[in-house]
């Protein structure tokens, strides 16, 4: 009977640990299985950034980061699983502007105002709208088109801001782009306007560049192998838009050269500086300057054809505590530009035709500070100068095409608050005290920009 119970008892003991070692067993199959997945996870990981460094010739860095990353013109493509899926985002902008002066008397006293430039529509407007594409065509070249929707004069326009191509592992550090784009005259002209840190461009690019130049053509850009971040670029361009605005030279008749330069100083500071030179032969470019009506609504307007140089430098430090962007950082950003232009202004149509000789030289300059306090909430300060000293051999010529200083030195006061809950939406209060002209101007606006779909990060 003993012998009976003793077998029972070891059968039960037995199949118990039967039951856990199987128990057990099921366990460390599970984890293996677990193991198994977050490998496979990591090792995809892994494959995705390595893809994404082996077709890039230098890394991009999200704004968000402080780690220095090259300009606009240096950013190079990157390349993924699904690098030959287009990438479609757009730009929702809009704004409500309000004038104290009427925006239709807008001038600045020794600039003849061109392309783009002077205020936006009072009132609700659509602002500057970007709808974008863009992809790898293959694991040679890189294209973007960019649709520009904005009001003007009442009207709403669709136009073709940009739509070109990059080459991409050319090697040793050369970059061919091709077609539309933003021409290196600057720094923020390399910029979209919805990256702008205000509402409106500075005095000097309204002046001088029309807001904003874009032309056609072709550039080759190269980066240095070098410990800090050195490019070097030349732009071969058409010139059929302000300010080169003409014909000349059978459809080349503009060019761009530029140098920049940046790097990091220490983990909380990093700077870059840039030299740019822009030459053009302009052919009848029209402008602004003062709309006369002489007899059955005809109207004059000027005209230049001559030689136009433009220098420019500009320079950004950025600071952020540790590193860490998204808490709080200072932007401090200045360019300069002064340009020479000598030929002939004349009035079309104006009867008998008025004409002048033209010895232009103008230049200006603004210097902003953007301040980010705490997360979400940014703060910043603009100040903006203007000064120009034309000479021609009749002054009433350069008078009615708005290239008489008047007495007057342009200059502006500009300060914004916004509320940035994300890096894809953004409410932005500006305030303008504008004393560019005669009786000066108290300019407010409130602005919105939202980001939708997939939108690459900024360069520096």
């Amino acid at each position: 009977m003993k012998s009976i119970r003793h077998f029972s008892a070891i059968c039960l003991a037995g199949s118990v640990f039967v039951s856990s070692a199987q128990a057990a067993d099921a366990e460390i199959e599970q984890l293996r299985e677990e193991l198994k997945e977050m490998r496979d996870h990591y090792e995809n990981r892994i494959d995705e950034l390595e893809n994404k460094l082996e077709g890039s010739s230098s890394t991009s860095v999200k704004e968000e980061n402080l780690d220095y990353q090259p300009s606009v013109s240096a950013s190079k493509k990157k390349t993924s699983d699904n690098s030959f899926n287009p990438a479609f985002s757009v730009i929702l902008d809009g704004q409500f502007s309000s004038y104290k002066n009427d925006p239709e008397n807008y001038e600045l006293p020794g600039f003849a105002l061109g392309g783009e430039a002077g205020l936006a529509d009072e009132g609700f407007s659509l602002g500057h709208t970007e709808i974008s594409v863009s992809a790898n065509a293959d694991d040679k070249f890189y294209g973007q088109l960019t649709l520009a929707v904005h009001d003007h004069e009442g009207e709403t326009e669709l136009e073709v801001e940009e739509a070109f191509f990059d080459t991409l592992g050319l090697g040793h550090g050369f970059t061919i782009r091709g077609g539309r784009f933003l021409p290196a005259v600057g720094y923020i002209n390399q910029q979209h306007n919805h990256a702008w840190d205000f509402a409106d461009a500075p005095l000097v690019y309204r002046g001088l560049w029309g807001d904003k130049y874009i032309d056609d053509g072709v550039r080759l850009s190269w980066i240095a192998p070098t410990d800090i971040f050195m490019e070097l670029g030349a732009d071969a361009l058409a010139g059929g838009s302000y300010p080169a605005g003409g014909e000349a030279s059978s459809g080349s008749g503009s060019q761009v050269y530029f140098a920049n330069f940046g790097g990091d100083i220490n983990a909380s500071n990093s700077w870059q500086a840039g030299l740019s030179f822009h030459t053009a032969d302009v052919e009848d470019r029209e402008s602004g300057g003062h709309d006369h009506g002489h007899g059955g609504g005809a109207t004059e307007v000027p005209s230049f054809t001559g030689d136009s140089e433009t220098t420019g430098v500009n320079f950004i430090y950025k600071w952020a505590p540790g590193g860490n962007y998204k808490s709080r950082h200072l932007k401090i950003q200045g360019e300069y530009f002064m340009r020479d232009e000598d030929g002939n202004i004349e009035m079309e149509g104006s009867m008998p035709l008025e004409e002048s000789t033209f010895d232009g030289d103008q230049k200006g300059y603004y210097l902003q500070a953007v301040y980010q306090f705490m997360p979400q909430w940014r703060t910043a300060l603009r100040y903006d100068s203007l000064e120009s000293d034309n000479m021609g051999s009749d002054m009433d010529v350069l008078e009615e095409a708005g290239l008489t200083d008047e007495g007057i030195d342009p200059e502006r006061w500009s300060a914004m608050i916004e509320w940035v809950p994300s890096e894809f939406s953004r409410i932005r209060l500006q305030y303008n005290r504008d004393e560019s002209y005669e009786d000066a101007d108290d300019q407010v606006f409130l602005q919105y920009t939202l980001s939708l779909g997939a939108h690459g990060a900024h360069s520096y």
